[in-house]
């Protein structure tokens, strides 16, 4: 993991835990060391500290407790965390505001505690054996130790069909058995010789309020002075802090604000030489009205296609979203000036930001129609032909919101996973993984529960782990300033009408970010990262690629490779003739995991990791 710390190591041990970690050194470079030991005067040796991470609130969190007796002795945020552990115990958790993945090993009580932030910013990688527990952040960490852990490494049907079905391996899960996540919100205490005894400490809710008539402008001012001061703590760093700029009002309006604090601020984005799949234009634009040196990286086809399975090595699980190699690309070349970016993630989870938002709005007519009419018109639906203009609406209008809604990504229905998993269950479809997160959010708005999905499924599966990963390959700390405590607390009470319209999307932030972000961003269609690869596949940029990464692929005992190679053929011939499937979501699901299987089972591919992926020195 030295791509995650490439400053510093260090590592402790007693005869019941061993830490070892790598530093990027962000906030007291030239102390708070980790492995870090504190203890209270007269314990000596009784806690020690492994975090992944930034406390943004760490400052007054460390005034509060001088307040209260306490001595430090660095002036790093690490500290605040062991001090703050031994002064509030386990409730530690409630009083971050930041992004974090720790342990604390506490001697005394001979237990350690680890926790995650409550979104799932950083990650946690757990494994118990006879031989004990070993967490990490990544899990390739743990998977070198496999051996001497007596580490069962066989693959997870269920969590591969949960991958294929969604696009990401969903939490708790990993592709290996006896690997898991710690979840997003959660803590666990585990002694020596036990299991880890897990328990959630945060689970977001969106409640049903409404706004007084006149009270719209408090409602706007209080969003605005949440995300102003998210902003500034966010701000806060030993190193020069930059910032992702794709274009859209998220991302527009995290680069603006940070510019208060950074004069000199350096933005970054990516994009593509073929028209429409780049918003490099519209992100310069928008660098020039805040008055920011703009950096810009196009990527090639050749580039991105060299790049894939060392990105793969990277993240550990596949995640099949093409947008992580453009990242990655961007990401390499703002290492090379700052240390740290921002970025505009969350907002779309928090404020009502994706389109499908919407579709409670356009289905509302349906909820009044009695049942018996209901069930007739879903299998008039159903019978309607494939293509023909109303039968979606039929089919979506007279679905439960648990059948039709799965969050932001699903690359196949049960049809299509049964002609191309050689091993699937009926029970492994989507429902399984939504069923318990819906369970918990009977009483919220329709909009609401969509929110509250994403959070547990599409966020914490494919956005962070996409940010985390792809940007601590280079390195590079990405911080979300969105998804802060403070910014929750002014977004989960919302009513619907605040949150989307027949006419737009987080039309709250919008109106709370009118007099911050340029006028031509601030109802900008949201298009992030985009990549042409329906284009690619299909054409001479990937399509040979493709399928000698399938045809090579050793993964004939779980995939029907036949079906995968006719499914790439039709996306040839659709492509290239104007009628026929799209299967480019589908094909880069397929070709993800089969490139993953290569480097983690086969041992076929390598990933080309090398020191020279390493960044210089800043």
């Amino acid at each position: 993991m030295h791509h995650r710390g490439p400053d510093d190591s260090g590592t402790w041990s007693d005869d019941s835990v061993v830490f070892g970690f790598n530093r990027l050194s962000i906030i007291d470079i030239a102390h708070s060391h980790q492995p870090l030991q504190w203890a209270p005067e007269g314990q000596a040796n009784r806690y020690s500290l492994a975090f992944n991470g930034e406390i943004y609130n760490y400052v007054e969190l460390r005034e509060e407790l001088q307040a209260a007796g306490y001595t430090f002795n660095t002036e790093g945020d690490g500290e605040t965390i062991v001090v703050g552990f031994h002064h509030w115990g386990k409730d530690i958790v409630n009083h971050l505001r930041g992004m974090f993945a720790f342990g604390i090993w506490d001697a005394s009580e001979q237990q350690l505690f680890i926790a995650r932030d409550q979104f799932g910013i950083k990650p946690m990688y757990v494994a118990t054996t006879a031989a004990g527990t070993v967490f990490a952040s990544e899990k390739k960490c743990i998977l070198s130790m496999a051996d001497a852990l007596g580490l069962d490494t066989e693959l997870d049907l269920r969590a591969l069909a949960h991958y294929t079905d969604l696009q990401y391996v969903p939490e708790p899960e990993s592709l290996h058995k006896s690997i898991r996540r710690l979840e997003s919100g959660s803590y666990a205490v585990i002694k020596p010789g036990q299991v880890p005894q897990e328990s959630r400490w945060f689970e977001p809710r969106f409640p049903v309020r409404k706004v007084a008539a006149g009270d719209e402008d408090k409602v706007f001012q209080k969003i605005a002075e949440a995300l102003e001061d998210s902003v500034a703590k966010h701000m806060r760093a030993d190193v020069t802090v930059g910032s992702f700029l794709s274009g859209g009002i998220d991302s527009t309006a995290i680069a603006t604000l940070a510019k208060r604090h950074n004069p000199d601020l350096l933005t970054f984005t990516t994009g593509f030489e073929r028209e429409g799949y780049s918003e490099v234009d519209v992100a310069a634009e928008s660098a020039a009205a805040i008055g920011a040196e703009h950096i810009v990286k196009v990527v090639s086809p050749e580039e991105y296609a060299a790049a894939v399975p060392k990105i793969i090595w990277y993240l550990d699980d596949p995640v099949a979203d093409p947008s992580l190699v453009p990242l990655y690309f961007v990401a390499a070349e703002a290492r090379k000036h700052v240390k740290v970016v921002l970025s505009g993630e969350g907002a779309d989870e928090l404020f009502g930001g994706y389109t499908i938002y919407k579709e409670p709005l356009s289905l509302a007519p349906f909820e009044n129609i009695p049942s018996p009419i209901n069930r007739v018109l879903g299998k008039l639906g159903d019978a309607l032909p494939e293509g023909m203009r109303g039968k979606s609406l039929l089919q979506r209008g007279t679905m439960r919101m648990e059948d039709r809604y799965y969050g932001n990504a699903r690359s196949f229905n049960y049809q299509q996973l049964e002609r191309v998993l050689r091993h699937i269950r009926p029970e492994w479809d989507h429902r399984e993984v939504t069923a318990p997160i819906y369970a918990k959010s009977q009483e919220m708005d329709p909009v609401a529960r969509m929110q509250h999905l994403d959070l547990f499924t599409w966020m914490r599966g494919d956005i962070l782990v996409k940010a985390d990963k792809i940007t601590m390959a280079n390195s590079l700390e990405l911080r979300v300033p969105f998804l802060d405590k403070v910014v929750f607390e002014a977004a989960e009470t919302l009513p619907v009408d605040m949150k989307i319209s027949h006419d737009t999307t987080k039309y709250a932030l919008r109106k709370a970010m009118e007099r911050i972000v340029p006028a031509h961003v601030l109802h900008r269609k949201k298009l992030g990262f985009p990549v042409p690869m329906r284009h690619w596949l299909a054409g001479d940029e990937l399509y040979g690629w493709a399928r000698e990464n399938i045809e090579a692929s050793e993964t004939d005992y779980l995939i029907n490779k036949a079906e995968v190679l006719k499914m790439l053929d039709e996306h040839h011939v659709a492509m290239n003739t104007g009628s026929g499937p799209d299967h480019s979501r589908r094909l880069w699901t397929i070709i993800a995991f089969m490139i993953w299987h290569g480097i983690f089972v086969e041992k076929r591919i390598d990933p080309q990791i090398d020191q020279r992926d390493y960044p210089v020195q800043l």
